[in-house]
Parts: structure tokens; sequence; C-alpha cells
């Protein structure tokens, strides 16, 4: 925007709602024992049921209803002991039904929130309205063929959360935050991998504007199917600035459902949508309303794992800065070996440091997972162990000694630095006998170092750690070296 259209758009507030699909990690499908595999030919994974053929009836998969209450207990929801499934009606080639079994009045999970923080360090309780359970639909295909449309109907009745906020956040920057948050909480609890991108999770994001200070909620246009949450920003952004457009300039905004095109970064309408329920919605006749107890909710709260905001706030107590805390928590993984790492060393900050530099750059280099990792969170205690006695210095640890563990995780720290000959001399005639080698070679520095260049200890500890091959405490030798210096004087 120029300055004068930044002008006008502060003029306005944005208004998000998302609603977050979230496909379930079971075996089968919600309503039958079909596969929910992904990946297998097209309609390899259907039965009867799942085709919607007269006279079959549903049955529903208790795996996701455990899985549904878990996420609600993990977004502070409050469980409704009492829901129902009702049917929505709608007729689209790929709902071999011609309707969608899914929750309306009376949904597994309400309310609820959950924590972000912003880039300015900011944090915000972005509420949830409600998290139901439903059926997915089909997938139709329309490239596979030089006329016609085909349908693949492996993925009807595959088991979905669809987690509806409040229309809560007030930029395309906490969306983002809060999409992150919610893919953080699904894979720690295993219920869902996260992936936007193969449509195991998706988004749709209910976007209006209104002028600052009022209270009503201006009409709200909905982007459908968004399969990455940097398309989610950047059509909230798009929308956001379009409508403000429409309406300086004297014009209304139409209630459509738009498609976010990722390519010229701009939305297209795909359909009017009345403000009308059109759905029909009315009791799912052939399921029997779902009654949960206290009990079986309780015994689900109690499996919970640690959620990542939960580890992130126990980091920042153990003295990790914020930035460690976040990426250590960002991934499930990393984080369950952290927490191992740190049943075996109290230095909480060296295990950090060792994670955030030594291991993170092994994985980026080698393209591999912390689950590929061959060296236990045991023996990588050990070296940190070793570092603590003064055994070996960080660089040589970092360089020598991790690398030599990767090639040969059985064996612990301690004995690789020993047969690799990496284990720091106490000998202080052998350091001495280093850092006068050094003073020989470059006697200029040390005229230098006599007039006040102090800078030059530098090249002196750096020759002094190539001759003895890192095998030198640093903090020691550099006294020593001082020691030297003045007495050359």
């Amino acid at each position: 925007m120029s300055v004068l259209e930044k002008t006008v758009s502060d003029k306005y507030e944005l208004v998000v709602g998302l609603e977050i699909h979230a496909q379930l990690s079971t075996l089968s499908k919600i309503f039958s024992s079909d596969s929910a595999a992904f990946g297998a030919e097209a309609n390899h994974h259907i039965s009867a049921i799942s085709l919607g053929h007269p006279g079959t009836l549903p049955r529903v998969n208790k795996r996701a209803v455990e899985y549904a209450v878990k996420m609600g207990l993990a977004c502070n929801c409050t469980i409704n002991l009492h829901n129902s499934f009702d049917r929505k009606n709608y007729f689209y080639a790929d709902l071999p039904k011609g309707y969608q079994i899914t929750q309306d009045k009376m949904p597994v999970c309400l309310g609820g929130y959950v924590t972000i923080k912003l880039a300015n360090g900011t944090t915000k309780n972005l509420a949830i309205h409600h998290i139901h359970m439903e059926e997915d639909a089909g997938k139709s295909m329309h490239d596979n063929h030089h006329a016609d449309s085909l349908i693949d109907l492996n993925r009807a009745g595959v088991p979905l959360l669809e987690i509806v906020t409040q229309p809560d956040m007030r930029s395309s920057e906490e969306a983002g935050q809060l999409l992150t948050e919610i893919r953080k909480i699904l894979r720690y609890l295993d219920i869902c991998d996260g992936n936007m991108e193969e449509g195991s999770m998706r988004c749709d994001a209910n976007i209006s504007v209104r002028l600052k200070g009022a209270t009503d909620y201006g009409n709200r246009c909905e982007v459908k199917n968004l399969n990455s949450i940097r398309n989610v920003q950047r059509a909230i952004d798009h929308e956001f600035e379009r409508q403000v457009r429409i309406i300086e300039a004297g014009g209304y905004i139409d209630q459509n459902t738009l498609n976010f095109n990722a390519d010229t970064g701009e939305t297209s309408v795909l359909r009017s949508k009345e403000m009308a329920n059109d759905y029909r919605y009315f009791p799912e006749p052939d399921l029997t309303p779902l009654v949960l107890d206290k009990a079986y909710v309780e015994d689900i709260r109690r499996s919970l794992p640690a959620l990542p905001g939960q580890l992130y706030s126990k980091y920042i107590e153990l003295g990790l800065s914020e930035y460690d805390a976040s990426v250590l928590t960002a991934d499930k993984e990393v984080a369950l070996f952290f927490e191992e790492l740190i049943k075996h060393t109290s230095n909480y900050k060296a295990a950090a440091h060792l994670m955030m530099g030594a291991v993170k750059s092994y994985l980026n280099e080698s393209g591999a997972h912390i689950s590929d990792l061959a060296i236990k969170p045991a023996n990588l205690a050990g070296l940190i162990k070793l570092v603590e006695a003064g055994s070996v210095n960080n660089t040589v640890a970092s360089h020598k000694l991790f690398p030599a563990m990767i090639k040969s995780p059985e064996k612990t720290a301690e004995q690789l630095a020993a047969e690799l000959n990496l284990l720091i001399t106490n000998d202080s005639d052998d350091v001495r006998k280093y850092i006068q080698d050094a003073l020989s070679k470059f006697p200029d520095k040390v005229k230098e170092y006599h007039k006040g260049k102090k800078g030059v200890l530098g090249l002196f500890m750096g020759d002094i750690m190539k001759s003895s091959k890192g095998k030198i405490d640093p903090q020691a030798t550099n006294k020593l070296l001082i020691e030297a210096l003045e007495q050359s004087k």
C-alpha cells in the first residue's frame, strides 16, 4: 500500500476466525472398519458403508472419540458429556451418501482457548468456540482424464476433528501462531501428523473488517482449503486490503466463499454464501447420542503427555533462554530426546547448547531427523560430563568427539576421548612448551602485546590450540599465556 492507503487502512480492524480440520490418525474410519491409511490405490479402502449403500449402519470409532477428548482437554475445553451426531445435507460428487455425519447442536468439546506468543513477546489467549467430530468426504480429481472428473472414495469416512475458533484474531500473525500451536498440540498428542501439504490438516479462514472501535462485525468472506500456514497469512492480508479498498470506494462486501491462488496471492469467488443455513441439519437417526462419563474423561486427562506450552515453561524455569525453549519444544521428538537427556545431566544449559549446536548441525547437514540419531541421550550426557570435568574443551567436544560418537554410537564419550587421545593434558610443563613455541613463532606480536595490543592473545591461543590439538584447558592456558608474556618484558 502507498502511504495514503496505509493511513486509510489504519482506520480499520481485521477480524479473523479459523476452522481447522485435523485428520485423526486412527487405523480405521470413523463409522466403519474400512482402513483409514493414506496412499492406497484409488477406491481400495471402501465398503458398502463408505459408499452409503441402503441398509448399512454406522458405528462410532471409540479411538476417534478418545482423540477428540484429548484435543479438547489440551485446548482447555469443557468436555460435553452428552453429545450427538447430525446429518449435514449437501450434494457433491465425492460425498457418496448425499450427506455428511457431523456434530452440530451438541459437539464433543465446548469453549476453551490456546495461548500464543507474538514476535513482540506478548502472549494472548485465543478463544475456541467448539471442537466437533465428523467424517471426511472423498476426493475429486480433475486432471487424470481428458474429459471426465474421477472420484476416489478412499478418504470418505476418514475421521476429522474440526476446531472452530471465535473471531478472536486481529492480525495474520495471530492466525499463523494459532495454527502453529494447534499443529504442535496435535503432534504432541500423537493424534494427527499435522501435515498441511498432504491435507491431514486443513484450514478455512473467515475474514472481515470493521472500523476501529465498532462493536458489530462486518460481512465475512470464507477462504477455503488453505494448505500452509504461510498461505493462510497471505490470504488474510490480501482479504484485509481487498475489503478495505471496496468499503473505502463506497462498495459492499458480499458474503462469499473464496478460493486462494497461491501463485498470485489473490482470492476469487467460488460460490456465493447466503446468510441462511441451507444444510438442513437434523439428528443422525442411525447413531444413538454419545454419552461419556467423568471417570472416562479423567482417565484420558491423566494419560495426556507433557504439552509444548508446559515444556516451554519448564525449560524457562530451568534457566534456558526463550529462544532455546521455543526451538526445543517446536518438534515433539526433539523435546522428548531433550527430556531424556536431562534425566542424565543437571547442566541444562550445556545440554541445550549441545542440542542447538552440534546435534542440530549434524541433523541439518545429513538431512536426518532426531529419531535417526544413533547416540543415546545417556551417552550424550557423558559428553557433557567430560566438558564439565575439564577433560575436553567445548571445541573438541563439538568438532571431534561428537562426530566420533556418531560413527561409534555403541562407545561412551570417555572411551572415545581416550582412544582418540583427546583428553586434556594436566601437565603444566606440556602447556608451557606450547606457549613458548607460540611466542617464539611470533616475536613481533609479543612486542605488540607489550605495547598494549591485547588483541594478539587470540592469535597466540589459536596457535597453541592447533599445536596441542585442542588437548588443553583454554581458560587455564590463557592465564599461563598472560603470565609468560608479562615475564618476557
